[in-house]
């Protein structure tokens, strides 16, 4: 079958249907034939359809790949906590370090422990200090109580059993509630129920608790499920369920965290399993301690330097690379043209999520810049060493990556994107069109400052909006010869409304 478009040019007038189309002297190929079968010889369609190649080309080349989408998230959650732990399993074990290693080794949990309470203490992480203090007791507790020697009924197995029961719920509780600082009372009533715990311990050990004791050694499955491991099956739930939930935030939050609570939750369980083969407990909490630490580090790092939004570079970032672009740059401001439009019509909500949406595709599809988002509604881009006219061309691929795509409104604050064209949006579905204009100017000597270069580029953007959007617009009135889009649609808001 012909495609529907062929069906209503004068391809079949020349070429009626059951002719052999295949390549002869009288059968042109390629794209100038193309353009000749489509009933039209002008040379300017053969550009025109070499244009769209190339733009298509470019395009497909700045989304995102399923592969580029998946790893990001993925090494998000291995780095740095699951290299942690895989040093911890390689070199922790009997015999995994030389001897003249064996002692700083062995000062290492200490170490780990000071730098992280002060760490805790100086940033006002009680997430931290009450994390360590868990670990260090759960360690006191298999150091004093070892389960070598424990049998179902012994105080050892109770202790080693509720102690298993109790940390991995302990950390994801610190993950879920709010962090406060131990100096508010609800800081300290935290800090208070973390030194119960212990006692509590304790006092599962009284003959008259037996049967409550009982409970956290009591096998609910046959043991042929559980056998693999010695740590008994409540303990083993709880386990599985702070895993499963730790997961499940990380893939909503992406906050390192959450991936420094998976692994170290993964040493503590390895940890309950060491005396069996000969290794020492208290190397895998330090693990755990220090994965905590590091993760922590981390979070503190991109909660200061990254958007919390976009996670694009934040204002500090931007600070720290302003100062270092030389005497000859160009910088481009971008903003969404019908951002401020939805925010007043679909809330502050959607607004949000068109901007999270667009940031990481401007990204992908700037090859040559640094950007971040400083302001509510506008990304920057710096080019060092890059003039207006050797950044045109990508802010051209940026603005018609995002022109590309559409975003559709389900239900009344939920947006989705499509590529255009691709899929049908259900009849419930608005179609949001998203549009980029697009202010760039440049400085090339001594004459300008950043201050001026900056304000040039703003004056361009709101030029570019007062034109109607989604358009390139150079700074000191030199415009960028642009083709305009079919697709442009909707009113573009007062170029007033985006302050510098």
């Amino acid at each position: 079958m012909l495609p529907y478009h062929l069906l209503q040019t004068p391809f079949l007038a020349r070429y009626p249907l059951g002719t052999d189309l295949a390549p002869t002297e009288q059968t042109p190929v390629g794209l100038s034939g193309l353009s000749r079968l489509l009933g039209s010889s002008d040379p300017a369609n053969e550009l025109t359809l070499r244009d769209q190649k190339n733009q298509i080309d470019k395009t497909d080349q700045a989304r995102p790949t399923m592969i580029s989408l998946l790893s990001k998230p993925i090494v998000a959650v291995l780095f740095p906590g699951g290299l942690i732990f895989l040093v911890a399993i390689g070199f922790l074990r009997p015999q995994g370090f030389p001897m003249w290693l064996q002692q700083p080794i062995a000062a290492l949990p200490y170490i780990v422990l000071a730098f992280g309470l002060i760490f805790g203490w100086y940033f006002a992480s009680s997430r931290m200090i009450l994390s360590l203090l868990v670990l260090a007791l759960a360690d006191q507790a298999l150091a004093l109580f070892p389960i070598a020697v424990a049998d179902q009924a012994s105080s050892n197995q109770i202790i080693v059993a509720a102690s298993a029961f109790l940390v991995p719920l302990n950390l994801l509780a610190f993950s879920i509630f709010k962090e406060d600082s131990l100096s508010t009372i609800r800081g300290v009533t935290r800090v208070v129920l973390v030194l119960v715990q212990p006692f509590l311990l304790l006092w599962l050990c009284l003959p008259d608790q037996s049967d409550l004791a009982s409970s956290f050694t009591r096998e609910y499955l046959p043991f042929r499920y559980t056998d693999w491991t010695p740590i008994p099956q409540p303990a083993l739930l709880a386990f599985i369920t702070a895993l499963s939930l730790h997961f499940a935030r990380f893939a909503l939050h992406r906050d390192p965290l959450e991936g420094g609570a998976i692994w170290a939750l993964a040493a503590v369980f390895v940890a309950y399993h060491t005396t069996s083969y000969g290794w020492h407990p208290t190397h895998f909490f330090m693990a755990a301690g220090l994965i905590l630490f590091v993760t922590s580090l981390q979070s503190f790092y991109q909660r200061t330097y990254r958007d919390e939004l976009t996670g694009l570079p934040g204002r500090l970032a931007y600070d720290e690379a302003i100062g270092q672009l030389g005497k000859r740059f160009a910088i481009a401001i971008i903003g969404i043209d019908q951002l401020t439009q939805y925010a007043n019509i679909h809330g502050k909500s959607v607004s949000e999520q068109i901007l999270k949406l667009i940031a990481p595709r401007v990204q992908a599809a700037c090859s040559d810049g640094q950007i971040f988002r400083t302001t509510g509604e506008e990304l920057t881009l710096l080019f060092p060493g890059k003039s207006t006219t050797e950044t045109v061309s990508v802010l051209e691929t940026v603005r018609k990556t995002i022109d590309a795509n559409s975003l559709f409104l389900r239900g009344r604050d939920r947006v989705w994107e499509s590529r255009r064209g691709m899929k049908k949006a259900g009849s419930r579905d608005r179609e949001l069109p998203v549009t980029l204009s697009i202010g760039v100017a440049e400085k090339l000597g001594d004459s300008a400052t950043l201050s001026s270069v900056i304000k040039s580029a703003y004056q361009a953007l709101y030029e570019a909006k007062g034109n109607g959007g989604n358009v390139v617009k150079r700074g000191a009135g030199a415009r960028v010869p642009v083709r305009r889009s079919h697709t442009e649609s909707g009113k573009i808001v007062a170029s007033g409304e985006y302050g510098t």
